[in-house]
């Protein structure tokens, strides 16, 4: 089963996201672009469903940037800001030891592991006890989308998307895995199609 129709939102830009920081579970909050990017997601649903967005379910994960966005695009729709589900299963992919570092960092100190990760980007486990792959989100994320039988919108993170296009648009896990989730845009989901908008 896939969703009826669905809006799933990215939370907005983080300071760790400008920095090229691996967040993971980390909470970090939104930065103000990313408060204008929720607001321009809440203006665009306001526009397209108007009074029909109270009929949605919402959904966000519980980390305060995703709480934020959902509050702010609530708000751009008229809708009580506070009045939707915490899903803690739509919390981002762990990355393990390496959560709050770049890159670039990781890379100096162990390069090995990021060319493992590079390799096969769906499998890879980041090290510490708490990493998980694609593979292992999607194990955790898919029954949520699962049991969606009415219109939704969920706010939620980059890897949440990742396994969504996986599991429902067919895109293959490395593809997936490596797919560039944007924070001033909605995927949109119905009749078996996914769009940006």
């Amino acid at each position: 089963m896939s969703p009826p129709l669905l809006y799933l939102c990215r939370h907005g830009q983080t300071a760790w996201n400008a920095e090229g920081r691996l967040q993971g579970q980390e909470d970090v909050p939104l930065t103000p672009l990313g408060r204008t990017q929720a607001a321009r997601n809440g203006l665009y649903l306001r526009n397209v469903l108007g009074e029909r967005a109270a009929s949605l379910r919402f959904i966000s994960s519980p980390l305060s940037r995703t709480v934020e966005t959902m509050r702010i695009i609530r708000t751009q729709l008229g809708l009580d800001p506070d009045a939707f589900e915490r899903d803690p299963r739509l919390v981002e992919l762990h990355f393990g030891d390496w959560q709050g570092s770049t890159l670039a960092e990781i890379g100096a100190r162990e390069p090995g592991q990021i060319a493992a990760r590079k390799a096969d980007k769906w499998h890879f486990v980041p090290p510490g006890p708490l990493g998980e792959s694609y593979e292992m989100l999607e194990k955790r994320v898919g029954p949520v989308f699962d049991a969606l039988s009415e219109p939704s919108l969920v706010t939620a993170h980059g890897g949440v998307a990742r396994i969504f296009l996986r599991r429902y648009a067919g895109m293959a896990p490395d593809t997936a895995a490596r797919f560039g989730v944007p924070q001033d845009r909605i995927l949109h989901w119905q009749s078996g199609k996914v769009a940006w908008v």
